[in-house]
Formats: structure tokens, sequence, C-alpha cells
């Protein structure tokens, strides 16, 4: 209703920059034979690219990847895929052998526009097999083999008419049901720490964005206030192990003079958020390996290993100088080296001892 959705925005605005954005829900199932340490069974879900749950058919339990979330997997679905495993395998005269179907899902909705979107699809074997056209309201067959179940859910008008009211009414309906109970978490925005990095005075200045989120963000490098892409490689945008992102954007100046650098500064910023972090390129500021010549392992091993071991070894000798000259007054030398056992060698007075390690 109107009313929730002017509740629903101003959440967004007392708990974070308001900005528009489309919310997604999908879902991923995947149903294989033969495939070897693999469950015959699994579903994906996903609300805005986070995963919300998890089922698989070894453990037959669904489980919830955020703690907002409890939903429950029909099960009756793995009966199902397991059924289209079979027509597929049938549709392309095929007989045994390692075989995957998967669908995917869901649907789009604008928070500003109210627009919403939905789109399935199946693939058979890591190939589109048969794809659902919103618009249209009709399958689309990308294989020979699926025409003829194009032609069987085409005609089936109940099961459109079933479909198109999934996709336009209450899978955005969900969408909104799930932002709700996890706005805490799906609609936060955490900006980055960013920094200046650069291997060698003769590499690329990499700008360094992490701990940032969500993940719809965008890097650029700007000269006097203007986006430039002379020089630039913007690099993909990457997990961290706490769910938060990371991405990097270079720049070559190497036919650039050092008194103009300044003249650049590195900008992230949220898709449809007002707000960024702006890095001007400073020479000083810029974190390097130069001179310090310690890249390989094994340098770095020589370089900070050897020093450590060297002292050590040097107190060792001391001590061991030590404990001998102590030892050797009262006879009994050996009994101080570790590692070390006596045996009396062949032919040897029962006096004589050798030292073996």
């Amino acid at each position: 209703s109107n009313c929730r959705r002017r509740k629903f925005k101003l959440l967004i605005m007392f708990y974070g920059v308001r900005y528009r954005m489309k919310h997604s829900l999908k879902y991923f199932y995947t149903a294989s034979s033969q495939v070897p340490n693999f469950p015959e069974f699994v579903v994906v879900g996903m609300v805005d690219e986070v995963q919300i749950v998890q089922f698989d058919s070894n453990t037959m339990k669904t489980v919830s990847k955020q703690d907002w979330m409890n939903r429950n997997i029909d099960e009756h679905a793995q009966q199902v895929f397991k059924a289209n495993i079979e027509i597929g395998k049938a549709a392309l005269n095929q007989t045994g052998g390692v075989h995957i179907v998967q669908r995917m899902y869901g649907c789009e909705w604008d928070d500003e526009t109210n627009e919403v979107d939905g789109y399935e699809q199946f693939g058979y074997d890591g190939e589109d097999f048969i794809i659902f056209d919103l618009q249209t309201e009709t399958w689309v067959a990308p294989k020979q083999q699926a025409v003829v179940t194009k032609h069987k859910w085409d005609s089936n008008k109940a099961f459109l008419t079933s479909a198109k009211n999934y996709y336009t009414q209450i899978c955005p309906e969900w969408v909104k049901k799930y932002l709700n109970y996890g706005w805490r978490s799906l609609m936060r925005t955490v900006l980055p720490s960013v920094s200046l990095l650069q291997k060698s005075s003769s590499s690329a200045i990499s700008c360094h964005a992490t701990g940032f989120y969500p993940d719809r963000a965008e890097m650029m490098w700007r000269k006097d206030g203007e986006e430039t892409h002379e020089g630039v490689e913007i690099g993909e945008i990457l997990t961290n192990n706490d769910g938060t992102f990371q991405m990097s954007v270079n720049l070559d100046l190497r036919s650039v003079p050092a008194e103009d650098w300044r003249r650049y500064d590195c900008v992230f910023q949220f898709s449809g958020i007002n707000e960024n972090v702006t890095t001007t390129l400073d020479k000083t500021a810029i974190r390097t390996n130069e001179g310090k010549k310690i890249i390989r392992n094994d340098e770095y091993l020589l370089f900070v290993f050897v020093p450590i071991v060297t002292a050590a070894l040097v107190l060792a000798v001391v001590a061991l100088i030590g404990f001998i000259i102590y030892k050797k007054k009262t006879g009994d030398i050996f009994s101080v080296l570790p590692g070390c056992k006596l045996k009396q060698a062949s032919g040897q007075s029962d006096d004589t001892v050798t030292v073996l390690s």
C-alpha cells in the first residue's frame, strides 16, 4: 500500500542515506545426477544479492543464512526437479551419465517508481533450455529440443496467468517483506577505507577501497574535477570474509610530471547515493614497496629470519661455551648436548665415547 511505502521510505531516511535502487529476490535450484561429492538437489535464495537461505538433499535441512530469515523450502520441488532431469535426458536422447538441471527465477522492484520485473529460466547441462518472457507471457526455446515443452507450456493459459501473477504481485510483495525483516542488514550503507598503493615507481597507482557495503558501488579517477579514462583500469568488486566488499581502480601516471599529480583524485561512490569518498593524489600518502626489495617469500625470509637466527645462534653458542666450561670441570661434557646420544664405538675402550645425532 501507499502508506506502507511511505513508512518504508521514512525508515530508510532515518537509518541511512535515502537512495533509489532496485531490490531483487532470486532463487537458484540445481538438480543433478551422478555428480560426485555434490548433492542431488540444492536451493539457494538471495535478496539484493545477499544469500538468505540454503537447502540441500544431503542434509535435508533448510539453513537460514541471516538471523532474521526463517523460511521453509518445499521438499516437493526436489522430486519435481528429479523428474525434470529424466525429461531432459529423454528430450536429448540421453540415457545416463552426469547431468544437471538448473532453474533461476525471481523479480526486481524499483522502490522509487514501484515498477516490477520478473524472470524465469531453465538450464540443462550448463546451457539455456527454456526462458519465460514476462512481457509477451510466452516461453522462449533457445534449443530445438525445448520446442515441445514451449508449446505445451504456452498452451496452458492458467499456468501462464499464475506465472504472471507471481512475478508481478506475489514476488515483489515478498521482496518488500524480506526488506522489512532484514532492513538493518540489507539497507545499511558502510563507507570504505581508501588507500593509495603502488608497487614501485614504474607501476600504476592503485586506489583501493575496502570494507564497504553494499556492493552497488563504483570508483573513478578524476583530473581537475572531471572523470578521466586515460590510463585507467577498473578492477572488479570482490567479497571480504566479513561480508563487506573491496575494489580497486588503477591509474598509470608514468607520462605525467610529478608536479601534476595533485590534479588527480580518486572517487568512491555508491550507486544512487549523493555521498562519496574523495582521495586527492598526494605522493606522500602513497604506500609503496619501493626500496624495500622484499617481494618474494624467500627474500623476505632471508631478510627477516637470518638476523633473528644469527642473534639466537650467538646467544646459544655463548651459553653452550659457558656450560661446556662448567661441565668440563665436572667431567660431564656431552650430557649438555641436546639431541645427542652417547654410544660406545666398536673396538673402543669403555671410557671412549662417540657422539651420534
